[in-house]
């Protein structure tokens, strides 16, 4: 992952223009501290903050062709650009090693169909001077931050930026670029390029589970995403989730380890012209696992016992409440949200993030979007039927980019780390959302998530290698922000008692009259938003959660408000 910061049509001089714009991408070299870059062009600018994964030596950006007619500024991994690379008519010379310089060879023999190829997480702009042409595209799911803003002042020109912090001085009107989508700028509209079969809400699946395949799917989703130079780990809290994305990335890595190990022998050493979609950092030993949490929480006892499982090289690290309270406002600036279960659960993972960077590693793989993908938040035990659990999990995964991708993306790359999720893997998803969802159905004696975690339950067959402990793979759905210690969403809650006094919390409205906040804890974090952000265009990309009250459920977002969550928990 990276940084972008891109100008189209700019109305001054670009040449004086440069040095602000090269300010305005410093904004956030927290994403990409390994190089940056910047190429004008005729009224256009571009701008590039680099982290090296792929193409370590030689992938700086922006990106050229051979004659500097095209130019490309990317954010993001494309897991199959060795693959790509035969799809070439007319292969022209790479200038780097990097996995997205195939945008531009591709966009040269196919323009904007390029997107229809790409296998990956990313966000680029693109400009053919040729054509006097501008592409801008986000990924399926928006796993990678893009927004672009407008100046009312001079409308010809429109911006492009991996974050808001980029754009909120200049432009009086900041959008969140829609994920999935196209913008051309010889129309000057965007257009959806992702549209599979299940984006609508309206068309229930009826496939049944084939739990071999969906097993499958994500091992390969896994094993694709481990495409890296650079020392790597997994995010491990200790829940179905990340523990499942560990152990696939355990048997993975082994396996890498393997082939590489026969190849040393029998000296076939891939010469890098192999036409595997496989470049993966082999030299560091035993899988790193990550945790953190309040002494004595959930998720870092759970992690504990998975890593045990599991042999991987733990690293387990503990957080005061006062260290996560004096965080919170730069957790709002990097997030640029005021959602509170956001918010919530980005702290300790903002924590948790500077301290993987520092012992040297770049990427990480984490579990974001499962619970969207099959009902795995306990208020969907709440769900009437299985069409409303269905229409609920298409909306969450279509809002991802609003919440959890937001929150994966922003809290580590605030410290230069990457994060990857193969649960968002566009041929996983294809499997999984088109499964009935009458089998994602909670019940009294089936548990959220039942589908997935039968997938990869081996008890059936002694003679196979068990991927979790059974604990572990049948243990109940824990928020983040919860399973990190109770205390911590309970502090926050206190703190902003201490903070917002009565008289100011009644004049919310006045003060916000739209999107007014109804706790305290929301007006702490609104207020903290305001401070970083005070313009008026901020506000158009943020999106709060919103609960389902209509279906019985609490306001808060926490999942020990869900009356399920104390049946199984009351105890602690």
């Amino acid at each position: 992952m990276c940084g972008i910061f891109a100008v189209y049509n700019y109305a001054g001089e670009v040449t004086a223009f440069r040095p602000r714009a090269l300010y305005l991408s410093k904004k956030i070299r927290h994403r990409g501290p390994d190089w940056s870059g910047c190429i004008t062009t005729g009224n256009h600018i571009f701008c590039h903050e680099r982290l090296a994964i792929v193409g370590v030596d030689s992938g700086a950006q922006p990106i050229t062709n051979a004659d500097n007619s095209i130019i490309l500024t990317v954010n993001g991994e494309i897991y199959n650009y060795l693959s790509l690379k035969k799809l070439l008519n007319d292969p022209q010379p790479y200038v780097t090693q990097s996995d997205c310089e195939i945008i531009l060879h591709l966009y040269r023999e196919i323009g904007d169909k390029v997107v229809h190829h790409l296998d990956g997480q990313f966000a680029f702009v693109l400009y053919d001077k040729a054509a006097d042409r501008l592409i801008a595209a986000r990924d399926p799911i928006g796993i990678t931050t893009l927004y672009y803003g407008y100046n009312s002042t001079a409308p010809q020109e429109i911006y492009f930026a991996s974050e808001m912090k980029c754009l909120n001085e200049t432009c009086d009107r900041i959008l969140s670029f829609p994920p999935g989508h196209l913008y051309d700028s010889t129309t000057g509209q965007f257009k959806r390029w992702f549209d599979p079969d299940w984006w609508s809400e309206e068309l229930i699946p009826s496939a049944p589970v084939d739990y071999t395949i969906l097993k499958r799917k994500l091992e390969h989703s896994v094993r694709k995403r481990l495409m890296s130079e650079v020392p790597y780990g997994v995010l491990l809290s200790g829940g179905l989730d990340s523990s499942l994305i560990a152990s696939i990335a355990v048997r993975e890595t082994r396996k890498i380890v393997k082939k590489h190990e026969v190849q040393v022998r029998t000296g076939s050493v891939d010469d890098g012209n192999s036409s595997s979609d496989e470049v993966t950092n082999i030299e560091w030993g035993r899988l790193h696992s990550f945790s953190i949490g309040l002494p004595g929480s959930p998720d870092l006892l759970a992690a504990r016992e998975v890593s045990k499982f599991l042999k991987t090289r733990h690293h387990e690290y503990n957080f005061t409440i006062q260290e996560g309270l004096d965080s919170i406002s730069d957790v709002i600036y990097h997030l640029e949200t005021y959602d509170v279960t956001t918010v919530r659960a980005s702290t300790p993972m903002y924590l948790l993030s500077r301290k993987i960077k520092a012992i040297g590693v770049k990427m990480v793989l984490s579990g974001e979007g499962s619970d969207e993908i099959f009902g795995g938040y306990l208020y969907f035990h709440n769900a009437p039927n299985a069409e409303a659990l269905h229409q609920e999990t298409v909306k969450r995964v279509k809002n991802l980019h609003t919440s959890d991708c937001l929150r994966a993306n922003k809290s580590t790359l605030a410290w230069g780390l990457e994060a990857r999720v193969p649960f968002l893997d566009t041929n996983f998803l294809k499997l999984a959302m088109n499964v009935d969802p009458q089998s994602k159905l909670c019940s009294s004696d089936k548990i959220e998530k039942f589908i997935l975690r039968k997938a990869f339950d081996t008890s059936h067959d002694p003679t196979l290698e068990p991927y979790l402990p059974d604990n572990i793979l049948w243990r109940q759905k824990e928020q983040f922000s919860d399973g990190v210690g109770y205390s911590w969403i309970d502090s926050l809650r206190d703190e902003a008692e201490r903070k917002v006094t009565d008289e100011d919390f009644a004049k919310s409205h006045d003060r916000w009259p739209e999107d007014t906040p109804q706790t305290k804890e929301a007006y702490w974090y609104r207020s903290e938003f305001e401070k970083w952000f005070p313009e008026k265009a901020c506000l158009e990309s943020v999106v709060r959660w919103v609960p389902r009250t209509d279906w019985g459920c609490s306001a808060d977002p926490s999942g020990r408000s869900q009356k399920i969550h104390n049946v199984a928990y009351n105890s602690i």
